[in-house]
């Protein structure tokens, strides 16, 4: 596990692909709970350790996940994403490369639950939200472009439907059109910066996580971006 921030009020780690955030109807023990552990194990602390889960990853993608060591900072930390106020980019590979260099895409998306899967539309239609992100092409290969998204909506599934809509699948994600799937099941998504305001030091924080290094794609493009 890759702590990249703790102090007194709040954790954050670079998730790996595969890991749950928190429980699901797997049984599978979450990174929460990992965590939890850990921080017990570390300060000695006697009894529960208080972990608030802020926000959640999809299990197949990598990066930043921020926690709240306080019920505090967990009340402002929800409070800070429920206004918005919470700056998040990603890093996309994606198979195809997008239209323009950079770029903002605005659709309309549906959840259908049963499915776990979006559904985009080009115009408002009832039942719809509207969802919106910008990207830039920061890399190619022979093969892959890597993407710098910068959502300005929290919709599920948003940046993975928004991306296949435009033909830009991400590498990996069998869900929305992609050949084949990674072989350890993750998709090349990765939460790679989260910036906001400190709970309680009214401080602005940046995290940032690194993509997985032991692939190679992402190595190979991570190292293009750093004019390596």
């Amino acid at each position: 596990m890759e702590v990249i921030f703790e102090d007194n009020h709040l954790i954050a780690v670079n998730k790996q692909p595969g890991e749950l955030v928190q429980g699901d109807k797997t049984g599978d023990e979450p990174l929460s709970e990992i965590l939890k552990r850990w921080l017990k194990e570390k300060y000695s602390k006697p009894g529960e350790v208080f972990l608030g889960v802020i926000h959640r990853l999809d299990r197949p993608v990598s990066g930043v996940v921020l926690f709240a060591k306080t019920g505090k900072a967990l009340a402002r930390m929800n409070e800070q994403f429920r206004e918005r106020d919470i700056r998040k980019t990603y890093w996309a590979v994606v198979c195809a490369p997008p239209p323009a260099s950079e770029g903002t895409l605005v659709h309309w998306l549906r959840k259908n639950e049963a499915a776990n899967k979006s559904y985009a539309s080009p115009v408002e239609k009832p039942g719809y939200l509207r969802s919106e992100l910008s990207y830039t092409l920061l890399a190619s290969s022979d093969r892959y472009h890597l993407l710098e998204i910068r959502p300005v909506t929290g919709r599920h599934h948003q940046i993975r439907v928004q991306l296949a809509t435009i033909g830009c699948i991400i590498k990996g994600d069998l869900k929305y059109g992609a050949k084949r799937s990674n072989t350890d099941g993750s998709i090349h998504l990765h939460a790679h910066k989260l910036e906001f305001t400190h709970p309680v030091k009214n401080e602005p924080v940046s995290l940032v996580a690194t993509p997985p290094t032991e692939d190679t794609v992402w190595r190979f493009l991570n190292a293009q971006v750093a004019g390596e």
